[in-house]
């Protein structure tokens, strides 16, 4: 499809996109602009998917970066859903009573043009908890019985190498009231090599369920090797959630969002969550309404196994916690059927 196919390192600078081909030499002094602010990374995983021939191709949106990213908006927000307020400890995100998000990295190994956490990732941010800090946040968490799942995100948590991902795995191992261990990533599609027997084996804590939610915005993103990489971790009694954000010139149709629902469930993979984009800084290209998104539920739920139907959340900026921005079936005495048709409820009686 491109040169890319023939790529055997990330790229992380506008000059080796241009080398590639995927933006023209004559763009390069912006892209340096926005490079300079937002972290750039692209995997030969995922380069080997973009068309540099199609303007619009939805990979190369999704991670190639934009002149567009530096017209920040009033509403945006470097902390658009409040984590900072909500961090007792350096890593340690407690906005729910039960959980806690654990970010032992700020690293990733691609990084999305509409990231959420964009300011605080990439290679100008520290790249993992330093040993105090991750010593304090661990004690937090031992310190409160009523945490009962730990998310670890960041960053990427799969970007640790297995001695650090299976250190942190034990250690969260001995907090007796911690019960779950859910892990937020796209390296399985990313970069599928990082997926071998030996990360895998990392991920077991003793006494734990653990779990791997997959990001994934495309259905090109579900490739061979990366459904392979997904197959390791599930047979090995890893189960694997889907979250996708909903984005604009991506994935905001009823056919390529069923198409990704569907390669999730076919990969055995378990559709989670559909986020409303966040308010983060630069991101406005990628926003959509939320009429527009429960529509696409709507298209979904008419046509797609009920095993496809992620729920379609939104962040409420400020730290106000996650809800559910779905559309509604029922108005006063009618109910609506998948197709839109209308009907009495409760039943009148014949």
């Amino acid at each position: 499809m491109s040169a890319a196919m023939t790529l055997a390192k990330t790229l992380r600078a506008p000059p080796e996109l241009a080398a590639a081909g995927f933006v023209p030499p004559e763009r390069l002094a912006e892209l340096e602009r926005v490079a300079a602010r937002y972290a750039v990374a692209v995997t030969p995983a995922m380069a080997q998917l973009i068309d540099p021939d199609d303007p619009s191709d939805p990979i190369a949106r999704q991670f190639l970066p934009s002149l567009a990213e530096l017209d920040h908006q009033p509403e945006e927000s470097a902390d658009p859903i409040g984590d900072e307020a909500k961090s007792p400890v350096p890593g340690v995100v407690h906005r729910y009573p039960d959980r806690v998000l654990l970010m032992a990295t700020h690293a990733c190994a691609v990084y999305c043009r509409f990231c959420f956490r964009r300011e605080s990732v990439g290679p100008t941010a520290a790249k993992a908890l330093a040993p105090r800090e991750l010593d304090a946040a661990l004690a937090y968490i031992a310190g409160h019985p009523e945490i009962w799942e730990v998310i670890l995100t960041g960053g990427d948590p799969l970007v640790l190498s297995p001695r650090r991902l299976g250190a942190l795995m034990r250690r969260l191992g001995t907090i007796g009231h911690v019960k779950v261990v859910r892990l937020h990533t796209r390296v399985p599609a990313a970069e599928p090599g990082r997926i071998t027997p030996t990360l895998v084996q990392a991920l077991k804590a003793s006494g734990k369920a653990v779990y791997v939610a997959l990001h994934a915005d495309h259905p090109r993103e579900l490739t061979p090797a990366a459904r392979a990489a997904c197959a390791q971790l599930i047979n090995a009694g890893i189960p694997m959630l889907g979250q996708t954000v909903l984005l604009a010139g991506v994935n905001d149709d009823p056919d390529t969002l069923g198409a990704l629902m569907r390669a999730m469930v076919e990969s055995r993979i378990k559709p989670y969550y559909l986020h409303h984009p966040d308010h983060a800084p630069g991101t406005a290209q990628f926003r959509t309404g939320i009429d527009e998104g429960q529509a696409l539920m709507r298209a979904l739920r008419g046509d797609l196994s009920g095993l496809c139907q992620p729920t379609y959340v939104l962040d409420i900026p400020g730290g106000h916690g996650k809800v559910p921005v779905g559309p509604g079936y029922l108005d006063g005495g009618e109910v609506e059927d998948p197709w839109g048709g209308r009907h009495a409820y409760p039943p009148s009686g014949s």
